[in-house]
């Protein structure tokens, strides 16, 4: 039976029961991280804690927890899963307490519970690239603090979803700043555009991998705000994550993005991605 990382411990997936009164439930009071495992080893696996941790941190939230120790426990649960291919999901909440908005006083301990899923790289996003839309992004404004509070995302995701898309490429007035569950990119001239670092957004990290990419292959790599409209008459866009990796956007909005066909930048990407893999994974 699969196992689950429940508060310490490791436990059946069954008996990892969580409290009607946990103030990741109640409130969204909560972040979380989302590991890639490739061959059985953790891709980037340092950089996802290092973020975790900082999202901790901005939230108030003590975990009691170092990196080693985060990467110790996710190896476990790779091992006892047995995961060759697939993905570590964590979460971290505010723990257990009687619903009041303020911080628990005095403290309780937070709740942290990690479980891992199995499955394949998306090939065929990879190879034939895939459709998405726009739509307002209505989001809060601390989109850097990878936290449980996911419904603008959520709907944002089932907007694409009614218009047979994968993907909604979110923005704030006309300034383009991410997807539902990726980060966004421009491709024109043979520039990559992406939008800054800042509270809008959340740094990927398979956001950094490709920036990494992009020095390696001496690519233009500019993070500075583009627009709706420059996204639209871009030569080729990409969108990236964890499970989506590099993938090639052909239509937007309906419309056929460079003849419906994957670009020559995104392909050196995706091949320098697939070297990544080798090279990041622990």
């Amino acid at each position: 039976m699969e196992k689950v990382f429940f508060n310490g411990e490791f436990v059946a997936a069954d008996d990892a029961k969580v409290s009607y009164n946990d103030r990741g439930y109640v409130f969204g009071d909560g972040i979380y991280e989302y590991i890639r495992v490739y061959n059985g080893k953790l891709f980037t696996v340092t950089e996802h804690y290092e973020r975790f941790l900082r999202s901790a941190g901005e939230i108030g939230l003590d975990l009691n927890y170092d990196i080693d120790q985060l990467i110790e426990l996710s190896r476990k649960l790779v091992d006892i899963n047995n995961i060759n291919n697939g993905a570590i999901y964590i979460q971290a909440t505010r723990g257990v307490a009687e619903r009041n908005h303020n911080f628990p006083t005095p403290a309780v301990d937070a709740a942290i519970v990690a479980y891992t899923k199995s499955y394949d790289r998306p090939f065929d996003h990879l190879e034939n690239g895939v459709n998405a839309v726009t739509v307002e992004d209505i989001r809060w404004l601390r989109c850097d603090i990878k936290s449980l509070n996911l419904l603008g995302n959520v709907l944002a995701k089932e907007y694409a979803v009614k218009y047979n898309a994968v993907e909604a490429i979110q923005h704030r007035g006309e300034t383009v700043t991410e997807g539902s569950s990726s980060n966004a990119y421009a491709i024109k001239d043979g520039v990559i555009y992406t939008h800054p670092v800042n509270n809008f957004i959340l740094n990927g990290i398979t956001r950094r991998v490709i920036k990494d990419i992009a020095d390696d292959y001496e690519i233009p790599f500019k993070e500075e705000a583009f627009t709706v409209d420059f996204l639209k008459n871009a030569d080729e866009i990409i969108v990236s994550s964890t499970s989506a990796e590099v993938t090639p956007v052909i239509k937007l909005d309906g419309e056929v993005v460079n003849d419906g066909q994957v670009g020559p930048i995104t392909r050196k990407l995706q091949q320098g991605f697939d070297k990544a893999i080798a090279t990041r994974s622990i």
